[in-house]
């Protein structure tokens, strides 16, 4: 199956249909790419599209997806809930199969080159594509939001990796990164007070105290009229799903309220899945490799 890299953009709409058709129409251009997933969400105002393909394929996806973006999204009249600074704010690369950490941030550097000299777009590199340590968290180069950019580049610390000092009009500024599998995980209380929302939040997240592979902020579905718990966790494997499930539950009972429901948003390994479905059924063993069919079949 030759080198295999997972691309997860994430694009600052989600409200308008035409857009998102047209968004998952380019996604689908590209021999090589496949579209597996893609999920947006009013309240945030956000499309996560997720996309396995070879190198090559990849990051020319990834230059029309931007090349739309920057075309079909005004951030000048977006309000979300979910924290943003670009049309296509974010998107990280993932390697799968046959290709290094490395080798994937070469074809995040051609990306990044190729966005910014054809569209005037700034690009930061993040995670393990960063070019110096301070940009390798995302919310460090994203914190001021699209509003904040236009000063924000025009500190020395803060100039692009490629493309102009100055966002563009609409479109913003687009992080580029290599990372490794993370899984975006909300959970929904039955209340409408954000500030509970936030609160358990900060609890849970690992800048201010909570889960060091927890990143988490409380956001507010207005379609829904309830508070959500909204979060990605970076590492599975060291953070199971439910530790951070049960947590939140304990820390919403201090307020009153009560888990509603949870959501995955896009894509998860699914020993993150089997690693909660072992804990609640109370399994004394389980190998997920030898024990689930699915892995044993070609």
């Amino acid at each position: 199956m030759g080198q295999l890299i997972q691309c997860v953009p994430n694009f600052s709409e989600g409200r308008d249909a035409k857009v998102i058709e047209g968004l998952l129409d380019v996604a689908q251009s590209v021999e090589g790419v496949t579209l597996i997933d893609a999920s947006s969400d009013e309240s945030h105002h956000r499309t996560v599209v997720t996309l396995i393909g070879n190198p090559a394929g990849i990051e020319e996806i990834a230059v029309r997806l931007m090349r739309y973006a920057v075309e079909q999204i005004d951030l000048t009249a977006h309000q979300g809930e979910h924290p943003r600074m670009g049309a296509m704010d974010v998107c990280p690369l993932i390697p799968l199969k046959g290709i290094t950490t490395e080798e994937c941030v070469e074809v995040a550097k051609r990306i990044g080159q190729r966005a910014s000299e054809g569209l005037a777009l700034p690009i930061f590199l993040y995670e393990a594509a960063a070019s110096v340590p301070a940009r390798r968290n995302l919310a460090r180069i994203r914190k001021g939001e699209f509003e904040a950019m236009a000063n924000k580049l025009q500190q020395t610390e803060w100039q692009p990796d490629y493309g102009p000092s100055a966002p563009h009009p609409t479109a913003g500024v687009t992080a580029i990164g290599v990372r490794q599998p993370l899984v975006a995980f909300n959970v929904n209380l039955n209340t409408a007070d954000l500030s509970i929302a936030q609160e358990i939040a900060r609890s849970v997240r690992g800048s201010s105290g909570g889960f060091k592979h927890c990143k988490a902020i409380g956001v507010m579905l207005e379609d829904q009229q309830i508070a959500q718990v909204s979060m990605n966790m970076t590492d599975t494997q060291k953070l199971p799903l439910y530790r951070v499930f049960e947590c939140i539950k304990l820390e919403a009972k201090r307020y009153g309220v009560s888990i509603l429901s949870s959501e995955i948003i896009g894509l998860t390994p699914g020993q993150a899945l089997a690693d909660s479905a072992a804990y609640y059924l109370q399994l004394k063993t389980f190998d997920y490799q030898q024990q689930v069919i699915e892995n044993h079949l070609i």
